[in-house]
């Protein structure tokens, strides 16, 4: 109960957060929070590496939890570009979409040039009512580019 105490006093943001947002302000969730504020598009396993290095022991199962918690509360997004692991972020509720390097994996948040969100319009809606589109550009980053031959991912 102490970690808790100390962790609600010292309010980096995320105990507001997560008490804003309806949930318990916990040490595993304000580390997460914490992690993907300094690393965002992190996999749940460097989440879960990162968290286990600032709290000790931390089980992946407990940090799936407080990933898949934050981002049905609207606290963490999750993208998932084709072929590689589910990415997290805590840039949520704005028209942003990003970019992908094949050979090295890195992703780099890209601003929608649109002002209306979802920023695509697709010619047949099917009735659907969209709030969201999920865009993500695909290429090589600038240190990629530099490269003779593609780096393993």
């Amino acid at each position: 109960m102490g970690v808790l105490i100390a962790l609600a006093s010292k309010d980096t943001g995320a105990p507001r957060r997560l008490r804003d947002a309806g949930l318990r302000v916990t040490a595993p969730r304000v580390a997460v929070l914490e992690v993907l504020g300094g690393h965002p598009h992190a996999s749940a396993d460097t989440v879960a590496a990162q968290v286990r290095s600032r709290l000790g022991r931390v089980s992946t199962q407990a940090v799936y939890d407080v990933l898949a918690a934050c981002t049905e509360a609207g606290l963490v997004r999750r993208i998932r570009p084709a072929g590689s692991a589910a990415l997290f972020e805590t840039r949520t509720g704005d028209n942003h979409h990003h970019l992908v390097c094949r050979p090295c994996g890195r992703t780099t948040d890209v601003d929608c040039a649109g002002d209306a969100s979802p920023c695509l319009i697709p010619d047949d809606d099917a009735g659907y009512l969209l709030d969201e589109a999920e865009i993500v550009f695909w290429g090589r980053c600038p240190d990629c580019q530099k490269c003779t031959h593609d780096p393993p991912r």
